[in-house]
């Protein structure tokens, strides 16, 4: 039970850093019951009143980006698809572009944050849904700039990849990274960086030279190298790794250390309304114990699934 509320709790810190919103730190104040009015109405808790468990909310973080390469003026963060702590002062942050904010708006106001809310901008492009499909206009479109950015621990930018900008801006599906991570047990410290949305899985040197590709850019599929939406990855010790296969593809994939398919297990439920073990509806991300169980989180069906290394159902 303490690894799995571990694990729980990794994934509860990202969703509040990939929201766009303060991020979280030591505790100085209680947090919020949730049992409390507002969620008694059945209303969504509002940023000022997310409940934050053993953490207090850090303002203002990470703290605006200098103008360096170009002004910044009438443009503020775009959603944070991924975030990982390397160590407290070297935070890797994976943003979807920059976006316009409206006339009259406080200067680096995140959209969930606006008034009224332009909602957490996932950074598709104008007219373009998160499946590459024609959608209603919104009249706003998106820059690509500062996609890979690293900053301290005190949200000062410290680095950032600028070639990269131009590889998730793909159009018309480009929508930029879902995931950056790096395997707590590779002495190289190898970054990798997924993007959804063009269905691929890139690994990088630590100075961001592109070492492979999993996948075919823009090419959906369920095969060794081919995926549908990917959106997360996890090490076992020995570097064989997982990734979860996503929004379309509804399966775990495994990986030998030198990036060799091993298996892949999970499927569509055959009743939507029942779904099973190792059934899948969104797989949006992955985990790994210390005792080597996987923890497979299904946004969809708002439920974690636990495995064993081989595919082999343990809980939920």
């Amino acid at each position: 039970m303490r690894r799995m509320l571990g694990v729980i709790a990794t994934f509860a810190a990202s969703v509040v850093l990939m929201s766009g919103l303060p991020a979280c730190s030591a505790p100085q104040t209680p947090a919020p019951d949730p049992g409390t009015a507002a969620t008694a109405k059945s209303e969504r808790w509002s940023h000022q009143d997310w409940p934050t468990g053993p953490y207090r909310v850090v303002e203002n973080w990470p703290k605006p980006l200098p103008d360096t390469r170009h002004s910044h003026t009438g443009w503020t963060w775009g959603s944070f698809g991924g975030v990982y702590a390397e160590s407290p002062d070297r935070i890797w942050i994976a943003m979807r572009g920059e976006l316009p904010l409206p006339e009259g708006a406080k200067p680096w106001t995140p959209y969930a944050a606006l008034n009224p809310t332009r909602g957490v901008a996932t950074g598709n492009g104008d007219g373009i849904s998160a499946t590459c499909q024609p959608t209603e206009k919104r009249g706003w479109e998106r820059r690509f700039e500062h996609s890979i950015i690293i900053v301290d621990g005190e949200g000062n930018l410290v680095d950032e990849w600028p070639h990269l900008d131009a590889m998730f801006s793909k159009l018309p599906c480009g929508r930029g990274p879902h995931q950056i991570k790096i395997s707590p047990y590779d002495p190289q410290k190898h970054v990798w960086i997924i993007d959804d949305q063009l269905h691929v899985i890139y690994k990088f040197t630590y100075d961001g030279k592109l070492v492979f590709t999993h996948g075919e850019l823009g090419v959906q599929g369920r095969g060794p190298n081919t995926f549908d939406r990917p959106t997360d990855i996890a090490w076992l010790p020995d570097g064989t790794y997982f990734i979860s296969d996503g929004y379309g593809g509804k399966r775990v994939a495994k990986f030998s250390p030198d990036g060799k398919f091993i298996m892949d297990w999970g499927q569509a439920p055959k009743d939507p309304q029942n779904p099973g073990p190792n059934e899948f509806n969104t797989v949006h991300s992955i985990a790994i114990s210390a005792d080597r169980r996987l923890f497979v989180v299904d946004r969809g069906h708002q439920r974690m699934q636990v495995f064993d290394e081989n595919g082999k159902f343990l809980d939920m």
